[in-house]
């Protein structure tokens, strides 16, 4: 079993930056594909980034060359740094861990962009 907690969400303008954080407890933290998820209201949740146990990064073309998802194996924490935010990244964040047969979701954390 995994337990994710994010924080790091609140209003910003749009122009300015966010860095998300979710610490994982549980087992075997390292070998796990982590993930960045969002869902905005009326809209599906949507993959935003991944990172694998290696390390190799992958993101949504409307975050690439804005958002940076990273992992600290030593402290269990995933992060996703978000610069130049825009109105449409407003969205409810998750975090998720996976593996071959297993997955598990945090509880999310709300990002507002707006003037």
């Amino acid at each position: 079993q995994v337990q994710l907690v994010e924080s790091g969400g609140g209003l910003v303008q749009p122009g300015g930056s966010l860095r998300l954080s979710c610490v994982a407890s549980g087992s075997a933290f390292s070998i796990y594909t982590m993930a960045w998820y969002r869902q905005a209201p009326g809209n599906q949740r949507e993959l935003v980034a991944t990172i694998s146990n290696l390390g190799s990064t992958n993101y949504a073309d409307s975050v690439k060359g804005r958002f940076a998802i990273s992992r600290d194996n030593l402290k269990n924490t995933v992060y996703l740094q978000m610069n130049s935010l825009k109105p449409e990244d407003t969205a409810i964040y998750y975090c998720k861990a996976a593996r071959t047969f297993s997955s598990y979701w945090g509880q999310g954390t709300q990002v507002t962009v707006s003037s």
